[in-house]
Parts: C-alpha cells; sequence; structure tokens
C-alpha cells in the first residue's frame, strides 16, 4: 500500500469542488502535457472532452467545465488569479478557440468539444472523464482520467484506480491507526511528531515546517477574504453571503486593513461559549463561501469540507493558548495524516461514499489535529478522531442544484462544532474505556459508503437536492 504525504491530504486549491473542479482541471492538464511530451501537442487538429456520472449530473454546478477548459489552456490553479477565471473561460467561448497548454491554438466549440453524459458511467469511479484527440494524420488519442476526491486524479491503464505509480514508501509506513500507535510506542513519539519524520521522505525538515506555515497563512488569508465579502454566491439559487455581516456585527462594525489585526479584534473580545461557537461558525461560513465563489482555499481533504480544519484552527489560534508556529505543525501534520488513513481505508469521495466522507473526514482530521495541538496522548488524538467520524456516520450528498451551497456551506460550521466537542470529550476521558477504535470507525464507514445508494452520493437526485428542487420549481 501506497504511502502518502499528510500535504497531499491538506493543499491550496481553488473552489468549487476538489472532485469536480480541481481534478478534472488536473486531468485535463495530464492529458495535454502527455500531448506535449510525447510531441504530439502540434499535431492535435481537435479535442473532445466528455463526463461522465456524477461529473455530468453535478458538473455544471461545480465548474467542471470551466475547470477543464482552464486545465487544456495549460493554467494552474494554484497561482492563478481566481478573479481573472471568468474572463478567460468568456474569452475562449466567444471565440471559439483555445490554446493548449497556451502553446497550440485549435477550434473550440463548447457544445460540440465539451460533452456531459447523463446516462453513463465509466467502470472504476463514477468520477470519469474521457478525452480525446485528433492529430493530423488521422490517428485519435484517447485516454480516461477518474476524479477519485481530494482533487486526486489517476488515468485508467497507468495502475491501480488506488495506488499510484510515483509513490514512495516512508521509513515508519501508517496504513491503520494500529500502525500509528505502534510506531509511536516504539519510538516514544507524539503522532505529530512520528507524522514529521514520514514527511522527510518528500521534503527536507525545514521545507516541512515552511510548507505547513504558507498553508496556515492561506487559511488566514481566505477566511479573511471570506469576512470582507459580501453580495450573492454564484448560480440559481441566490444565496447570500453571511460571514461578513456575522463579523461586522461581532465586532461592532469596524473594519480592519489586514488579518492580524482582525485576529487581534477577535482575542480582545468575549470568550463566553456563545460568543466561540458563533466564531467556529463564522470562520467555516468564510471559507466555504469563498469556495463557492471559485476562490482559492486550501483542501482539506476536499473542497466541500474545507471550512472544517481552517476553522478549528482559527479557533484554536484564538480561543486557546495553542497558537504559535510549532502548534500550528503539530495540527497539520497530524490532521493531514487522519485524512491518509480514510483516503487508503475507505474514501474521501462524495461520489463514494456520501457527505460522510467529506465533512465526516475533515471533521475527524480537525478533532485528532486539536487534540494533538492541546496536548493530548496518542490514544485520545485517535479516539477524537474516532468520535468525529462515528457521529457523521451515513451522511448523504446532496448539494440542490448541483452547487456546494445549500446545505454543503453550513455542514462545514457543524463539522467544525463537532470536531471541537470529539477533541473535548476526547481529552477528558481514559482512552482505555474506548469500545469503537478508529480503524474500526474507517471501516464502518467504507462499508456504510457501499451500501448506500447511488443517488445519495453527490448526484442532486435525491435527499434535500430533489426535495428542495420540487420546491423551488414550484
Amino acid at each position: 500500500m501506497e504511502s502518502i504525504s499528510a500535504f497531499e491530504i491538506i493543499k491550496v486549491g481553488i473552489g468549487p469542488s476538489s472532485s469536480h473542479t480541481m481534478g478534472p482541471w488536473k486531468a485535463a492538464e495530464r492529458f495535454v502535457n502527455s500531448l506535449h511530451r510525447d510531441n504530439h501537442l502540434q499535431m492535435v487538429t481537435s479535442l473532445t472532452t466528455t463526463v461522465y456520472g456524477s461529473l455530468a449530473k453535478t458538473g455544471l454546478g461545480h465548474g467542471t467545465d470551466i475547470a477543464i477548459i482552464m486545465g487544456l489552456s495549460g493554467a494552474d490553479f494554484t497561482t492563478i488569479d481566481p478573479g481573472s477565471i471568468p474572463q478567460t473561460v468568456e474569452s475562449i467561448t466567444s471565440s471559439r478557440k483555445l490554446k493548449l497548454r497556451g502553446e497550440h491554438e485549435i477550434a473550440f466549440d463548447k457544445s460540440r468539444h465539451l460533452l456531459f453524459d447523463f446516462e453513463n458511467v465509466l467502470a472504476y469511479h463514477p468520477n470519469g472523464m474521457l478525452f480525446s484527440a485528433k492529430l493530423l494524420n488521422g490517428e485519435s488519442i484517447e485516454k480516461r482520467y477518474f476524479s477519485i476526491g481530494g482533487g486526486f486524479v489517476v488515468c485508467e491503464g497507468d495502475y491501480d484506480i488506488h495506488i499510484r505509480n510515483d509513490s514512495k514508501e516512508t521509513p515508519y509506513p501508517c496504513h491503520s491507526a494500529r500502525d500509528i500507535l505502534e510506531y509511536c510506542n516504539k519510538k516514544n513519539l507524539r503522532i505529530s511528531e512520528l507524522v514529521f519524520l514520514n514527511e522527510q521522505t518528500w521534503r527536507e525538515p525545514d521545507e516541512i515546517r515552511s510548507h505547513a506555515l504558507k498553508l496556515w497563512d492561506e487559511i488566514k488569508k481566505c477566511i479573511f477574504r471570506g469576512v470582507n465579502s459580501k453580495g450573492i454566491l454564484p448560480g440559481n439559487l441566490n444565496v447570500r453571503r453571511r460571514a461578513y455581516e456575522l463579523s461586522r456585527k461581532r465586532l461592532g462594525g469596524k473594519k480592519f486593513s489586514n488579518v492580524d489585526q482582525w485576529m487581534a479584534a477577535i482575542r480582545r473580545g468575549p470568550k463566553d461559549f456563545i460568543t466561540v461557537n458563533k466564531w467556529i461558525s463564522i470562520f467555516a461560513l468564510a471559507v466555504n463561501e469563498e469556495n463557492a465563489s471559485f476562490g482559492r482555499i486550501v483542501t482539506a481533504p476536499t473542497n466541500g469540507a474545507s471550512g472544517v480544519i481552517p476553522a478549528v484552527l482559527m479557533y484554536a489560534s484564538c480561543f486557546t493558548p495553542y497558537a504559535d508556529d510549532d502548534s500550528i505543525l503539530d495540527f497539520l501534520l497530524t490532521a493531514g495524516e487522519i485524512g491518509t488513513l480514510y483516503k487508503k481505508g475507505a474514501t474521501i469521495s462524495a461520489a463514494m461514499g456520501g457527505c460522510q466522507a467529506e465533512i465526516g473526514v475533515s471533521s475527524s482530521m480537525a478533532a485528532a489535529g486539536l487534540t494533538e495541538m492541546m496536548g493530548g496522548t496518542r490514544h485520545q488524538v485517535l479516539q477524537a478522531a474516532e468520535i468525529a467520524m462515528e457521529h457523521h456516520l451515513g451522511m448523504t450528498c446532496d448539494p440542490i442544484a448541483g452547487l456546494v451551497q445549500i446545505p454543503c456551506i453550513e455542514r462545514n460550521t457543524m463539522g467544525a462544532i463537532k470536531a471541537v466537542t470529539a477533541a473535548n470529550i476526547a481529552l477528558e476521558e481514559d482512552p482505555a474505556s474506548a469500545r469503537v477504535s478508529l480503524d474500526d470507525v474507517i471501516k464502518t464507514m467504507w462499508e456504510t459508503a457501499k451500501d448506500m445508494n447511488y443517488k445519495y452520493k453527490e448526484t442532486s437526485e435525491a435527499g434535500l437536492a430533489s426535495i428542495s428542487v420540487n420546491i423551488i420549481e414550484c
């Protein structure tokens, strides 16, 4: 089984969906890069993309079409100005011309070259894509890609759907909670210390620290953008952004020029239960409103659940003594490692497992990170992760109109609150009394995912989506 870096689970992304935006974007990039590598790019006369299954059914609401266009163009979502995307897509659509990888121009008619197949599903995974390029010599090159959750993409035929051919083995491979405990006990390490050693498989020690702090900086900036943006979210639901007004209300209408001043004001303010609870919700709302607006966020482990870890981490920074860089590093390493267990032992794709695979996993990750940050034992950290997931089991994915807005945005506030609660419970209990292990709950989550009806897995065909859509249409 492959080892996965914590920073593959927690990483910079772009809204609104890791599976339906980031994944297709990456797949399109990979396809045109493969054409370039094989000296076929300049020979392409036309290129057609077809998306299937869950990608087709909720693709327009998630910006799958936009993502594919940008990926084919060679843009990098980790660095591009999100505000430039609409103009770029409009220019390509209106001119009916697209420069593959920014180098080779071809005719591009969105209605003919970007197709949504609502009836068929490719083998392996519901989020399938077929890229087909025709060359000057009459040949065709086709590749199928699958967006398997959290921005991860695999290509059919290259390797098994769950295994990457670029994987590396860590010195202390942890593929289960039991593995983590075993190595921590043998080496007398905290969980974050063990993860830090494993992360050196991919980065130097100083790079690990600096990368974690860059992620924290991205999180702070994202939340700050969210509480300073108002208006209506994209799409036909006319959802109003709430973080702006809620934040201003809590701070007496004051404006702040940067995130550090804003955080300092929060720290100086009241710290009663109701106030803290409201701030946690505001933090999560801010991130997910940015995500719904095609903004830059930190995927953790997915975009639909990208508000949970930032909200809990911001809570810890503003309302607990654990706000230094070392604590931030411990949180992110631990949370990321817990996320790898779900990816390897179950799924982080809502198309495969419902919303338990997104909000449930993110809440579990956040609970573990917070418990580690607050000095919890190894067993308490893992117990916190188990408790948080235990109360998300069976959660369906039913976004109204295929938009990551209702109920997705509010679910992040609930996931964050549950994470804090789970950490507090674990920190006050004797882990020896636990009857369910983290490995048990991950196995149960996967079994629940397999038993869940397909229409409750990010198809917008059932649950709140079907009921609410019918109401709206009436």
